[in-house]
């Protein structure tokens, strides 16, 4: 598969986001969540659409939950771009595909 979803802990955070030259797509997200099973398909499509010039990850929020709290996850799914390991912008809920292209071209 082409366009590869970084699974992201707390471990590699600082690897994969803060530090990424690229900007960064992150899912956050928990297996019981329904809303997030309804937008993984949709995260996969973007890796794919936006391979070489976005990172794409997950993040499970109930195993890095130091992470959640951090970044302020109240909800999920949310998804955060990360541009130079700073939020650039933030969507809350099942998002649909074209709003979260735009929220990445806006920044690509």
């Amino acid at each position: 598969m082409a366009g590869s979803v970084v699974t992201l802990t707390e471990s590699n955070w600082n690897e994969e986001v803060v530090n990424s030259d690229k900007p960064v797509l992150v899912d956050f997200w928990a297996p019981w969540c329904g809303p997030c099973r309804i937008i993984a398909p949709i995260i996969e499509e973007l890796a794919e659409e936006f391979e070489g010039q976005i990172k794409v990850g997950k993040l499970n929020t109930d195993e890095n939950p130091n992470i959640a709290m951090q970044y302020g996850i109240r909800a999920i799914p949310t998804v955060i771009l990360f541009k130079n390991g700073e939020v650039v912008d933030t969507r809350i809920g099942v998002q649909p595909k074209e709003a979260l292209k735009q929220m990445v071209m806006a920044h690509v």
